[in-house]
């Protein structure tokens, strides 16, 4: 049977299309579900449900994010997709505001069927007599991550600006925001300017591969060993946390707002994803690992916007046995914690495809339904 699907989405791929830039997108996907699955847990104490992290008691594991914190990636692709549409569009006598109302409607329909779902899932909660704290906490789950969106949409507004900024640009901003909150005192809120800056490096990478401005090995050389090295040294000398992702009650976060070591650590990943195009392209060559690759990316939005709901769900659902379940209620204090919750991911994976099957569909023409954003 998928040998039958692998040949139909063989021939139905345009012949021009770059493969290897799904893949990437795949693989940012997977890093996102993956580390929220993992670095995330809902700890289930005197009729309440808290967040903590494992990461807050096994520092240890901080090596982890270095693999599953991938929103370069995302930007990245994003950069030289939207800058190579843009250019399509302005080609094809599009103008800009038809060219952005499409592509912010993609974006943004699918996010109705979360914001209906978990406005109503909330108000039977409370209804029913739940914590409004143990809802808060499930709710912020869902929503904090949407943040990328909403910035990715302001990024992908300014793109025509962006194919003309240089990448050195906002890296000098995040340095010289980092320098000030840090180094001379400055106030804490100034960090949130590297929330774009910082974001904005990856994507006019991208913005600069899609005008041909990049020798993709050379550049990616280039940002795999210089990215390295530099987060290594901020790591190490610069006072910067070894984690790439946030862990609750920590005195810096390389997250929330984006640090220079954070930004580095992107630049690394960009590089690799360069060195990376040849190798992919080839894999994908081949029907099956192509279908996979398609498959994941036509779902991509669906996956990111319902991945968390998977693993509430798979929580409560426990919660019902009137036990408290390793890996899934206990505080993540150690190695059987991790054991219990990689045991817990084929669960998670199961309640997401039933997610996918109920809403994929929901909020998109059916043209939009057959192709990655």
């Amino acid at each position: 049977m998928f040998s039958e699907l692998a040949r139909h989405v063989e021939a139905e791929t345009p012949a021009g299309r770059d493969r290897a830039l799904d893949a990437l997108r795949a693989m940012a996907i997977g890093g996102v579900v993956l580390g929220h699955w993992l670095v995330t847990a809902l700890v289930a104490e005197s009729g309440t449900v808290r967040v903590s992290s494992p990461l807050r008691h096994m520092p240890y594991l901080a090596p982890a994010s270095w693999i599953l914190q991938t929103m370069a990636l995302f930007f990245l692709v994003g950069g030289q997709v939207a800058a190579r549409s843009h250019a399509c569009a302005r080609g094809g006598n599009l103008t800009y505001g038809r060219w952005l109302g499409t592509r912010m409607a993609r974006l943004f329909r699918p996010v109705a069927a979360v914001a209906a779902f978990w406005g109503l899932a909330a108000a039977v909660m409370l209804a029913l007599g739940a914590d409004p704290a143990t809802v808060n906490a499930l709710a912020k789950l869902v929503w904090s991550p949407l943040w990328f969106l909403l910035l990715f949409a302001a990024l992908t507004a300014l793109t025509p600006l962006v194919t003309r900024l240089h990448p050195g640009w906002p890296l000098a901003t995040v340095a010289f925001v980092d320098l000030v909150r840090f180094g001379l005192g400055g106030p804490a809120w100034i960090g949130w300017v590297n929330l774009a800056a910082g974001w904005l490096v990856p994507y006019c990478l991208g913005a600069a591969w899609a005008r041909g401005h990049l020798r993709t090995r050379a550049t990616g050389w280039a940002l795999l060993l210089g990215g390295t090295a530099a987060t290594a040294a901020l790591v190490l000398w610069g006072g910067y946390p070894a984690s790439m992702v946030g862990v609750p009650g920590a005195r810096i976060s390389n997250q929330s707002p984006p640090t220079i070591a954070a930004v580095t650590f992107g630049l690394a990943q960009c590089g690799a994803a360069l060195l990376l195009l040849g190798p992919l392209r080839r894999v994908l060559s081949r029907p099956a690992a192509w279908a996979f690759v398609a498959l994941a990316n036509l779902s991509a939005m669906t996956i990111f916007l319902w991945h968390q709901t998977a693993m509430i769900a798979v929580t409560a659902l426990g919660l019902l046995t009137g036990r408290t379940l390793p890996g899934l209620h206990t505080v993540p204090d150690g190695p059987a914690w991790l054991s219990a919750r990689l045991a817990w991911l084929p669960a998670f994976a199961l309640v997401l495809l039933m997610c996918r099957a109920a809403f994929h569909a929901h909020g998109y023409r059916r043209q939009e339904a057959r192709r990655p954003i």
